[in-house]
């Protein structure tokens, strides 16, 4: 039987796997897939903690509903009856001005407003921002090129949606310098937006009006999902949902310590000391690692894996009682612009964002600290990063008392940086993995960060491989 050795556990790795499995039983030709982790269990940031009545998400705590991937893959393996959307009641945003928190005007989609009524009448923009906002329509259409988020937005929006929205959203997605970040692989519908209607304000008006024919066509058939999806259990139930379908084919504690090819086979050897041999490798490590592990097989590809840099980052959860709150909460969260110079990035309620996460009377509030613009942070010892986190929610809500718990996690390393021209690298990567038999890359660091990327990135590898042993045989 033909074998995919699949290096690393994540949702990257177990959903090729999972995938690998799905296409030999419907093609009835037998292929053994083996997902190799070296830590003690599987997932990345997929790291659900329960603990008295809390649903605790240290990591990644939802997908996105507009990139079917991920939900596709949670369906056929029996956990629609698990999907919760998120609360709509709560579904606003404040940014941080000058100490207090501002709500960001209905409307307001990441870079660019639907509507430029609401932005008028925000105390979040200065009477300046607004009139350079209100120009946008009427500033021409950039170069093809790639350029920066910074670049982009101070073109068309100004310095102050920069500033005050675009960057502490994106931050809070890609933990980024938005001055490296490139728009080309990371929002393309903007540009997309500017090169078809010329405007960021006409081309949201016209995708406001496309979603809502869409939903009048449709009715009220089907089942309508929030922009974004978890599971009542937590993200950890789609990890441990393939894990468990996959059984013994997941290998925890096992560390790939260099691999090599010869006469078609490629042997893979172990810290421990053993080896096995595989017929094709689904390598779903980060660029970095990835590019160790291949530096032998073909330097080239190893430089450019190695050029795609990464960022880190910590979570802090903490629990605390409503009555602790001076001032009811009515939103999802808060994002913090780095011109504020504060010691967090963001912070949100996860108790009001899905239901399932807190027993009632309870608040799961979860600060993010460390990313490209704060790497001072990720210098803190785990206490600190507690004492940082009360000091904000301090400063900004009036909690005084003390949490009932604190839960830090850190992910060193853990979010690709798609600076400009990452598109153009990956391409490249891409061409010369081709050149090399039997080898192929899947993973956050190439087309997507987001869950539902790294599945449609790990099953077009398993549909790669899967049909090349299938034609083999």
């Amino acid at each position: 039987m033909p074998r995919v050795a699949v290096i690393g556990g994540g949702i990257t790795g177990l959903a090729a796997a999972y995938r690998i499995r799905e296409l030999a039983i419907a093609r009835e030709t037998p292929i053994e897939a083996v997902v190799l982790e070296r830590g003690p269990r599987v997932g990345g940031p997929l790291a659900t903690i329960s603990r008295d009545g809390f649903t605790i998400e240290t990591g990644t705590d939802s997908m996105l509903t507009e990139k079917p991937a991920a939900i596709e893959l949670a369906r056929r393996v029996g956990l629609e009856p698990e999907f919760i959307p998120t609360r709509e009641e709560f579904r606003k945003t404040y940014v941080v001005r000058k100490g207090r928190l501002v709500a960001i005007p209905a409307g307001f989609a990441l870079l660019a407003p639907v509507r430029i009524g609401p932005v008028l009448t925000s105390p979040l923009f200065s009477i300046k921002g607004k009139l350079r906002m209100a120009l946008e329509p009427f500033i021409p259409a950039g170069s093809e090129s790639d350029e920066s988020l910074a670049s982009f937005v101070t073109r068309r929006l100004g310095r102050e949606v920069l500033d005050r929205v675009a960057q502490p959203l994106a931050g809070g997605i890609y933990t980024a310098d938005p001055n490296r970040l490139s728009m080309a692989a990371t929002m393309p519908r903007f540009l997309e937006m500017e090169r078809r209607y010329g405007s960021l304000l006409r081309g949201m008006q016209a995708a406001e009006k496309a979603r809502a024919a869409a939903a009048e066509k449709k009715g009220t058939s089907g089942a309508r999902w929030s922009l974004f999806l978890s599971f009542k259990a937590g993200m950890r139930a789609l990890v441990d949902t393939l894990a468990d379908r996959l059984g013994g084919a997941v290998r925890t504690g096992a560390e790939v310590k260099s691999i090599a090819r010869s006469d078609d086979q490629w042997n893979i050897a172990f810290s421990d000391g053993s080896s096995m041999s595989a017929d094709a490798i689904v390598c779903a490590l980060p660029g970095y690692a990835a590019a160790s592990l291949l530096r032998p097989i073909e330097p080239r590809l190893a430089d450019r894996l190695g050029a795609i840099s990464y960022s880190s980052a910590a979570t802090v959860n903490l629990a605390w009682r409503e009555s602790d709150f001076p001032r009811p909460l009515d939103s999802f969260g808060f994002v913090v612009p780095a011109i504020e110079k504060r010691t967090i990035i963001a912070g949100s309620f996860l108790s009001l964002k899905y239901q399932h996460r807190a027993p009632d009377g309870w608040v799961l509030a979860r600060v993010f600290l460390g990313g490209r613009l704060q790497t001072g942070m990720m210098e803190l010892s785990d206490d600190e990063m507690v004492a940082a986190a009360r000091s904000e929610f301090r400063e900004l809500l009036n909690v005084t008392a003390e949490p009932a718990f604190a839960v830090v996690k850190r992910w060193p390393d853990a979010m690709p940086q798609y600076e400009v021209g990452h598109l153009d690298r990956v391409a490249e990567i891409e061409r010369i993995a081709e050149s090399v038999p039997g080898l192929y890359l899947a993973g956050a660091a190439y087309r997507g960060v987001g869950v539902p990327d790294c599945v449609r990135s790990a099953e077009q590898a398993a549909e790669a491989v899967s049909n090349r042993l299938s034609a083999q045989k």
